[in-house]
């Protein structure tokens, strides 16, 4: 039962370290001016955010990296590090543009799908190459060989989750609290696939997303900004990756989707119909506008979350 001790103090020294880590960085974020721009066509009670620090993600990156560099399990996850860190880099130039060179857009969209899509293309070739063509379809205990379509099917399920969870990010602790639940289930799953490795990479990360919740709940002291709502995105894409549930991902992470999804309805509706389906999109910002108060929307959301991810734990177990 080592790998269980392995699992639960890394989580804990990312948990604290991110905690801890918030009122040196943080401090570091205001003296650098790297305040948060709100969209002036948002809702209302989100024009105090203005000037709130953001890159805050560079707090759970740090503490996922001390973690577990320290409680020395860094050898077999270099897959997940990569994925984590090199979306999370993807993030954080688009952040630097963005807050510090005053450049309102950041990377343009092709530069960002650029680095996305090349990246997801090496982490695809890299799971053919360790896990195979076959992926294992939840619900029925068996798995579907997709051959030739595995790499762009790959490729296309990584760069959705990322971006998906890039939007996800747009309320104090929304993004964090659920993101901690899908690693948390991962992690269960991990384990009983006994993917050791894989577990306490999803623990470390699933603890550095719970303390950051300290600094990131409302009101939010510090947004995480690109830099970890893409490397959250990342990390949590790569692990179910190594744990070949690729299908997965559409259940324990339905919110993520759910969010993006409701962005791409409310634009095809706009640009075909001239009309709206919701009040405003990601999803989060309807039910703003609907009257629900921001914390109201991050734990229902939070509770959705919990349920889908009970649903899929238990569909592969």
């Amino acid at each position: 039962m080592d790998y269980l001790k392995d699992i639960v103090i890394t989580t804990g020294i990312s948990l604290v370290l991110a905690m801890v880590l918030g009122p040196v960085v943080i401090p570091m974020l205001r003296r650098l001016k790297v305040g948060q721009s709100v969209r002036e066509d948002g809702p209302e009670t989100h024009l105090k955010k203005s000037g709130t620090p953001t890159i805050g993600g560079v707090i759970m990156l740090l503490a996922l990296i001390i973690s577990m560099v320290l409680t020395g399990n860094t050898s077999k996850v270099g897959v997940l590090f990569a994925s984590t860190l090199g979306f999370g880099f993807i993030g954080f130039v688009d952040d630097f543009i963005k807050v510090v060179l005053k450049r309102s857009l950041g990377l343009r969209a092709y530069q960002k799908i650029i680095g996305q899509v090349g990246l997801a293309v090496g982490m695809s070739i890299y799971f053919l190459n360790t896990v195979g063509s076959e992926v294992i379809v939840p619900f029925t205990g068996k798995t579907v060989d997709l051959g030739m379509l595995f790499v762009p099917f790959l490729t296309v399920v990584i760069v959705a989750t990322v971006n998906s969870a890039n939007l996800t990010d747009g309320l104090d602790g929304l993004a964090s609290s659920v993101t901690a639940v899908m690693l948390i289930t991962f992690m269960l799953i991990a384990i009983r696939f006994q993917q050791n490795e894989v577990a306490v990479f999803a623990g470390a990360l699933a603890g550095a997303c719970i303390g950051f919740l300290s600094h990131n709940l409302h009101p939010a002291k510090v947004f995480m900004g690109d830099t970890g709502s893409m490397a959250l995105g990342g990390g949590v894409v790569a692990v179910a990756l190594s744990l070949n549930l690729s299908l997965l991902i559409p259940i324990a992470c339905g919110l993520y989707f759910a969010e993006a999804i409701s962005v791409i309805v409310q634009v095809v509706s706009f640009k075909t119909r001239g009309k709206r389906v919701l009040l405003m999109a990601p999803l989060h910002h309807h039910y703003e506008k609907k009257g629900w108060k921001e914390t109201e929307v991050v734990m229902r959301f939070f509770i959705f979350t919990v349920m889908l991810c009970t649903v899929g734990f238990l569909s592969v177990i």
